[in-house]
């Protein structure tokens, strides 16, 4: 189990990861279709990326813990315990 911290610490080099991956993908990539961005232009694509990623990652962390959650309940009134 992680303590608040360490969630907060993996989050954030989650986050600084894909962003660094984003930029250097949009940069190597986006010439291959003939795309040109900016620096300006990609950290602001960079932005939006992060932004959504935050939020699937929160959502999708949400929906296991309740899945997990309900199943040791589930467990727990199935062997007795706390009833």
């Amino acid at each position: 189990m992680q303590t608040r911290r360490q969630s907060m610490f993996e989050a954030i080099i989650n986050i600084l990861v894909g962003f660094s991956i984003n930029m250097v993908l949009n940069f190597s990539v986006f010439p291959l279709f003939g795309w040109h961005i900016s620096l300006s232009q990609n950290l602001a694509l960079g932005a939006v990326y992060t932004v959504v990623s935050i939020i699937r990652s929160y959502c999708l962390r949400r929906f296991f813990n309740k899945a997990h959650a309900l199943k040791h309940t589930a467990d727990d009134v199935h062997l007795g315990i706390g009833v």
